[in-house]
């Protein structure tokens, strides 16, 4: 029978760490949170400057196919919206 791990487990270690991040950025002033996002941004910079033009291209096609998924669930729940919509007028006249 395999021995019980003591202490936190994984999730809630991660889970407790993003809660303290969240509220360590509630009292952060505005030049604290401008370092930080310019630190971010620099990385993504540094990161972009040594992919190769494959991993760009991969990079590229991957936001695209995010963007035409995001698309077609908006169309959906549009569709689904007008189905409900068409619905529930029905019922009322009726």
């Amino acid at each position: 029978m395999p021995k019980r791990k003591k202490g936190i487990t994984g999730d809630v270690a991660s889970r407790r760490e993003a809660i303290r991040k969240r509220e360590r950025r509630v009292v952060e002033t505005e030049g604290e949170k401008s370092c930080r996002f310019s630190t971010m941004a620099q990385r993504v910079q540094d990161r972009r400057a040594e992919e190769t033009e494959e991993q760009r291209n991969s990079r590229l096609s991957d936001m695209l196919k995010h963007a035409r998924e995001r698309r077609l669930n908006v169309i959906e729940g549009q569709n689904h919206h007008q189905i409900q919509t068409f619905y529930a007028a029905r019922t009322v006249l009726n």
